[in-house]
C-alpha cells in the first residue's frame, strides 16, 4: 500500500515538474537562444517512382495537429520552393512589414501558393528557435519523449537563419535576392524532419493531413480561421433564428478542396464540417455582409457559414484565394445543370442496365467484394440476411449480412442510411436491421432518418435504393437490399424446395442446383432445343410441361452432387444455412449442409420471410428472418419484377455525392449522430474518376446525367430539386416515335388540387400531337394489377388498396382529367391506335393445384426512341416527382453508341443501352424467343403494336380470366358484383384438365389492364376510416 502510494507522489510530482517546465520553455523569449541543434536533412528522393500516396481512408484516421506521427507528406518527395513575387503595400499608416510574399510550393503532383509578410518569416523563425529549445530539454512525459525519439541524432547542422535587414531598408532592385534568401531559408528548413514536420511548420506552409490525398483532388487553400456558430438552412439547428441573436466563435483549421470546404478541430484533428460547392456557393466580405468586423460569409444551399479575420486584407486573400480555386477546379458544381438536376451530364460513362434482381444482387456482391475504401448504402428498406447469390451453394458467404462483415474486417467503411418508418403504419423494422448492422463490427455504421417528431416529417419518406462502392462504381434503380425482391425473368410462382416431399417422384418446384457461375439461362441452354430461351410454349405449339410448374423450363430430374462441386471449389466446409432455413419440418432442406453426398431434388431460391406474398400477408416477426410467415403450399409468392442499373466514374461520383450530402445533414441534424463515431464523409474529386479499379462487366458508354428529387427536410438544401420530374417530362414531350413505361404507380394527370405532376397531361399532349401531325406514335404502359397493400381484393382490397386504385384508374381512364378522357374528347375511340396499359400476370402448378397471381411491377423506367432511358427509384406520382416529398434518385442514359434498327418501316439508328433494354423487357413480359425478330425490333409498327403487343395482352387476359376468373376483372363494376363474381365456380376447378389446355395459349407474362374495375365504386377511404384522417397527399 505504502509503495503505491509513494509511486503516486513520485508521479503526480513529475507530472507537475513537467507542467513547469514545458510552460517555461513555450514562454521563453527565443531571441536569447542562439545555440546550435542537431538537425539532420530528410532522406528525400527525387526518384518520384518511390513516391508513397497517402489512402484515401486516411480521412477517417485523422490525429490532433501537435501529434507525433502524423503522416502529412508524400514518403520520398521533396518540397520544391519558389518565392514567386513581392508586393509592395503603401499604407498611410506606419506597417513594419509592407511587403507581401506569395511562396509557391511544389510536393509530388500537388503546388500551392501562400502569402506571408517577412514579419510573419520572423515569428516563424522564433517558434521555430522555441521549439528547438523545447525538445532538447528531458521532460519526463510521454508525449514529449515520444517527440524526442522522433528527432534523429547525426550530423550537427547550423538552423538556418533569417536576412537582418529590416524591410523597409530594401529596395526594389534588392527583392530578388530577398526572394533567393527566404526561398533557401524554407528549402533548407523543409528538409529537415525535426522542423518539417513540427505543427507550426504545417501551419506556416499551409498543410495539414489532408493535403496530398490524391482521391481529395488538388490541395486548395488552407490555414488557421475563426468560425462562427449558427447559420444553417434547417429550422432547428442554430441556437435562435438564424444564428442571428446567439452564437459562438471557435478556432479551425479550414480546408479548400475543389468542391467543398471544411474545417477541422486543431486539438483532436476531428474534421467538423462539410460545406459542398453547388450552384448557390458565394463568397461576400465586409461587416455588411457578415456583421463581423473583417467577416467573410460563405453561403451554399445548405448553410451561410461566417468566418473572423484578422485585417480585411486577410479577409480578401481568402476570400480570393477560394473563389479563384473553385472557379479552376470546380467549375462543373457551380451552375445549373439540365432540368435543375445537381449533378452535371458526364460524357462516356459505362453503363449496365438490370431487368429483375438476379443479375443485380450479383454484380452488387461482386462489387461490394471488390471494395477498398467505402461502401455507401441507402434503401428503403433493407434486410440484412438477404441471400444475393442463389442458388445457396457456397453456405453464407454471399448473405448481404456476411459480406458486409467481412469488408469491415478488411478494413472497408460500410455506411448505411435507413429509412426510419412511422412504426404505425409500417413493419419494415429498419430498428431490427440497424441493429443487427451495427452489431457486426465497428466500420459499418448506420443512420436512420427522418426523426418524425422533431422533424415534423410524418408523411414523407427516403425512397432511394442506392450501392456505391469506393465512390466509384454506383447502382442506382428500385431495387432494394430486402426481402422478396429477388426474382429473374422466370418470375416463379413456387418455391417448394423439399428434397423430402418429392422423394424418388419427378421435380415439381424449381430450377435444380446448378454449379456457381452457370447461371440458371446456361442452364436452360443445355436442357432446352438452341433458338428456345424462357418461352412458354414449344415450337408446336404444345405447352411446355415444365411451365405448369412455374419454372419454364423442361421438366428434369436433377442429380448434382454438391459435396463434390463444392469441394472442388475448396468450399467444403462452408455451411448453408438452409440447415436452419424454417422453423417448420415441412419443405426446409435439412440435410443441405456440404459433406452429404449426393443431393437429389431442388433447394430454395426464398429462404424465411423471403418467401412473400405481400397482398396476401403483410411482413411479420423481421427479428426471425428464416422463418416461413406463409405457407408454401397453399400460397403462391408474389413475383417481383424490377429495373436497376449501375454507373462508373464521374456520374458514380455524383451519386456519391448525393448520399455524403444526405449523410452528413443527417449527423447534424440527430444529436445521437454527432459524436466523432459517426464521421463526416468527405467527396472525391472528379479530377481522379476515371482512375477506376473495379469495372462491372457487359457495361456500355454513353451520357449519363443523375437526378433526383430533395428537398430542406431530407437533404437539408435551401431549394428544393424535382429534375426527375422534369427529365420525365421533357423526355415525354420531345419523344419522336414512342415511350415505354415501367412503373409500381401511375398517378399523375395535374389538377392543381389534389395531383400537381405533369407526366400523364405530357403523354396526352404527346398522342394528340402526333395524331394532328398524322405520325404513327405509341406509348407503352406496363403497372401493377393491384397496388401493393396487404387486402384481400375478394371483399373489395381494404381503404388503402383502394385508395391508390382510385388514383391510378383517375389518370388512366376515369373523368376528364385522365389521359383517355383528354384523348377522347377530341379523338374518340381513335386513342386505342396510340397507348395500350397493361399489367403481368403468371401462373403455375402448387401441390397439384393450378394456382395464379399478378406479378408485381415495382420497376421505375422510362424509355424512348430506343436512344434515352430513365432508371431509379422514383414512381409517377407527386410523393416520387414533386421533390418536396419523398426523396429519391434516378438517372437518365442517352446513347452514344448505335446499332442499325427498324423504327416505323424506316432504317434507324437506335442506342445500344436502350434498344437492349427494351427488347429484354419486351421479351420476358411477351415470352418471347431469342432471335431478334422484325416484330421486337420496330416497336411502332402496326403490325407490332396491335398483332403482337396489343393482341397478346387480350389473349393472356381472356384466358385467365377464363380459368381462375382473376381480380381485377372488368366484369366486376361494383361490390354487389364483386361478392356474386367470387361465388361462381371457374374452370379450374371445374374440369382442371380443360384449364390446362387453355393455359398453353398463354404467351409470356403480359395482360390487359381492366379498366372498368369498381369504377361504379368511390374507391377513396369513407369518412370515419383512419385512411380518411390521413392527408391526400399521402396517396399521391
Amino acid at each position: 500500500m505504502s509503495l503505491s502510494r509513494e509511486r503516486r507522489v513520485n508521479i503526480s510530482a513529475l507530472e507537475k515538474v513537467a507542467a513547469d517546465m514545458s510552460n517555461l520553455i513555450e514562454n521563453l523569449d527565443s531571441r536569447e537562444l542562439h545555440f546550435e541543434g542537431e538537425e539532420v536533412d530528410a532522406d528525400v528522393l527525387n526518384d518520384p517512382k518511390t513516391t508513397v500516396s497517402i489512402p484515401f481512408s486516411a480521412i477517417y484516421n485523422t490525429q490532433g495537429f501537435k501529434e507525433p506521427h502524423i503522416q502529412t507528406y508524400l514518403t520520398g518527395c521533396p518540397i520544391k520552393v519558389r518565392v514567386l513575387e513581392v508586393e509592395r503595400f503603401t499604407s498611410t499608416k506606419k506597417v513594419p512589414s509592407p511587403n507581401v510574399y506569395t511562396v509557391e510550393f511544389t510536393h509530388g503532383d500537388f503546388t500551392w501558393q501562400v502569402k506571408r509578410k517577412f514579419k510573419n518569416f520572423q515569428d516563424f523563425h522564433r517558434e521555430l528557435l522555441r521549439y528547438k529549445a523545447f525538445v532538447r530539454i528531458p521532460i519526463p512525459t510521454r508525449s514529449h519523449t515520444v517527440r524526442r525519439q522522433t528527432i534523429k541524432r547525426g550530423e550537427a547542422r547550423q538552423m538556418p537563419s533569417l536576412p537582418r535587414t529590416s524591410e523597409n531598408m530594401v529596395r526594389e532592385e534588392h527583392f530578388s535576392s530577398r526572394r533567393k534568401q527566404l526561398e533557401d531559408y524554407l528549402s533548407k528548413i523543409l528538409k529537415m524532419p525535426m522542423y518539417r514536420n513540427y505543427h507550426g511548420t504545417m501551419e506556416f506552409i499551409g498543410v495539414s493531413q489532408l493535403s496530398f490525398i490524391h482521391d481529395l483532388g488538388p490541395k486548395g487553400i488552407e490555414g488557421m480561421i475563426m468560425k462562427r456558430s449558427g447559420g444553417h438552412r434547417i429550422p432547428g439547428l442554430n441556437c435562435c433564428g438564424q444564428g442571428r441573436v446567439c452564437y459562438r466563435w471557435s478556432k479551425r483549421w479550414l480546408v479548400v478542396k475543389d468542391s467543398f470546404l471544411m474545417y477541422m478541430k486543431t486539438d483532436s484533428g476531428a474534421i467538423s464540417f462539410v460545406l459542398l460547392v453547388d450552384k448557390e456557393f458565394s463568397i461576400k466580405i465586409g461587416k455588411k455582409e457578415t456583421e463581423t468586423e473583417y467577416g467573410l460569409r460563405i453561403d451554399n444551399l445548405s448553410r451561410s457559414l461566417i468566418l473572423k479575420c484578422n485585417s480585411y486584407r486577410h479577409a480578401r486573400w481568402w476570400g480570393q484565394g477560394i473563389e479563384e480555386f473553385i472557379q479552376k477546379n470546380g467549375k462543373n458544381f457551380l451552375t445549373d445543370h439540365r432540368f435543375g438536376s445537381y449533378a452535371a451530364i458526364q460524357e462516356n460513362t459505362l453503363a449496365k442496365w438490370y431487368v429483375n434482381a438476379k443479375g443485380y444482387f450479383e454484380d452488387v456482391a461482386n462489387a461490394m467484394e471488390a471494395a477498398k475504401e467505402e461502401i455507401f448504402i441507402t434503401d428503403w428498406w433493407l434486410s440484412p440476411e438477404i441471400f444475393m447469390k442463389r442458388p445457396v451453394v457456397e453456405g453464407n458467404r454471399w448473405r448481404l449480412d456476411c459480406i458486409l462483415k467481412r469488408k469491415a474486417q478488411q478494413g472497408v467503411r460500410i455506411f448505411v442510411m435507413l429509412y426510419k418508418e412511422v412504426e404505425l403504419a409500417l413493419g419494415i423494422n429498419s430498428e431490427y436491421s440497424k441493429r443487427t448492422l451495427m452489431r457486426l463490427h465497428p466500420n459499418i455504421k448506420v443512420m436512420r432518418h427522418p426523426d418524425h417528431v422533431s422533424s415534423s416529417v410524418y408523411l414523407w419518406a427516403h425512397h432511394e435504393k442506392l450501392v456505391v462502392i469506393d465512390q466509384s462504381v454506383a447502382f442506382v434503380g428500385g431495387i432494394d437490399l430486402a426481402y422478396g425482391r429477388w426474382d429473374d425473368d422466370e418470375h416463379r410462382l413456387t418455391d417448394v424446395g423439399s428434397v423430402k416431399r418429392i422423394a424418388g417422384t419427378k421435380s415439381t418446384s424449381t430450377v435444380n442446383l446448378i454449379p456457381t457461375g452457370e447461371s440458371t439461362e446456361a442452364l436452360a441452354l443445355k436442357t432446352q432445343p438452341p433458338g428456345n430461351l424462357p418461352q412458354h410454349r414449344n415450337s408446336d405449339g404444345i405447352l411446355d410441361s415444365s411451365r405448369m410448374k412455374g419454372i419454364g423450363k423442361p421438366k428434369k430430374f436433377s442429380r448434382f452432387s454438391i459435396y463434390k462441386h463444392l469441394q472442388k471449389h475448396g468450399l467444403h466446409h462452408a455451411d448453408s444455412v438452409s440447415s436452419i432455413d424454417s422453423e417448420s419440418d415441412k419443405g426446409s432442406i435439412r440435410s443441405l449442409k456440404t459433406g452429404v453426398g449426393e443431393l437429389f431434388g431442388e433447394t430454395r431460391f426464398w429462404h424465411g420471410k423471403d418467401y412473400c406474398n405481400f397482398v396476401f400477408k403483410d411482413w411479420v416477426q423481421l427479428d426471425k428472418p428464416f422463418a416461413d410467415f406463409i405457407d408454401r403450399y397453399t400460397t403462391p409468392r408474389m413475383p417481383w419484377h424490377d429495373i436497376s442499373s449501375v454507373v462508373h466514374g464521374k456520374a458514380a461520383r455524383d451519386v456519391a455525392r448525393h448520399f455524403i450530402q444526405r449523410w452528413n445533414f443527417t449527423k447534424i441534424m440527430k444529436p445521437k449522430y454527432r459524436s466523432l463515431s459517426y464521421p463526416f464523409l468527405l467527396p472525391k474529386s472528379q479530377q481522379t474518376a476515371d482512375e477506376m479499379k473495379y469495372q462491372v462487366p457487359e457495361s456500355v458508354c454513353a451520357n449519363v446525367q443523375v437526378l433526383r428529387s430533395a428537398a430542406d427536410w431530407s437533404a437539408g438544401i435551401k431549394y428544393h430539386e424535382e429534375s426527375i420530374h422534369d427529365a420525365y417530362v421533357s423526355v415525354i414531350k420531345n419523344s419522336k416515335h414512342y415511350i415505354y413505361i415501367e412503373n409500381q404507380f401511375f398517378i399523375s394527370c395535374a389538377d392543381d388540387k389534389v395531383v400537381s405532376n405533369k407526366i400523364g397531361d405530357t403523354i396526352a399532349w404527346r398522342i394528340l400531337k402526333a395524331h394532328r401531325d398524322n405520325k404513327r406514335y405509341r406509348v407503352y404502359v406496363v403497372i401493377p394489377l393491384l397496388p401493393g397493400f396487404e387486402g384481400d381484393i375478394s371483399t373489395g382490397g381494404g381503404n388503402a388498396l383502394q385508395a391508390i386504385m382510385h388514383f391510378n384508374y383517375r389518370t388512366m381512364c376515369r373523368g376528364d382529367n385522365s389521359i383517355l378522357g383528354q384523348l377522347k374528347a377530341e379523338i374518340g375511340d381513335q386513342w386505342i391506335n396510340y397507348i395500350s396499359f397493361c399489367g403481368l400476370r403468371t401462373y403455375a402448378e402448387l401441390d397439384g393445384n393450378l394456382v395464379t397471381e399478378l406479378i408485381y411491377v415495382h420497376s421505375k423506367l422510362l424509355i424512348a426512341d430506343d436512344n434515352t432511358v430513365i432508371i431509379g427509384s422514383a414512381n409517377i406520382n407527386d410523393r416520387s416527382m414533386l421533390g418536396k416529398r419523398d426523396s429519391e434518385i434516378a438517372i437518365i442514359v442517352q446513347d452514344t453508341e448505335t446499332v442499325p434498327s427498324v423504327m416505323d418501316g424506316k432504317d434507324y439508328k437506335a442506342g445500344r443501352f436502350a434498344q437492349s433494354l427494351r427488347l429484354r423487357c419486351f421479351r420476358v413480359v411477351l415470352g418471347c424467343s431469342a432471335d431478334l425478330s422484325d416484330d421486337l425490333q420496330d416497336p411502332v409498327s402496326d403490325r407490332f403494336f396491335k398483332e403482337v403487343w396489343v393482341a397478346t395482352a387480350a389473349r393472356n387476359a381472356t384466358i385467365f380470366d377464363k380459368v381462375f376468373r382473376c381480380l381485377p376483372s372488368d366484369e366486376v363494376t361494383n361490390l354487389a358484383q364483386l361478392r356474386d363474381f367470387i361465388t361462381k365456380s371457374k374452370l379450374v376447378t371445374q374440369d382442371a384438365a380443360k384449364a390446362a389446355e387453355e393455359l398453353k395459349k398463354i404467351h409470356g407474362f403480359l395482360v390487359q389492364f381492366p379498366f372498368r374495375f369498381l369504377h361504379e365504386e368511390n374507391l377513396l377511404p369513407s369518412v370515419g376510416t383512419k385512411e380518411s384522417m390521413v392527408p391526400m397527399e399521402v396517396w399521391t
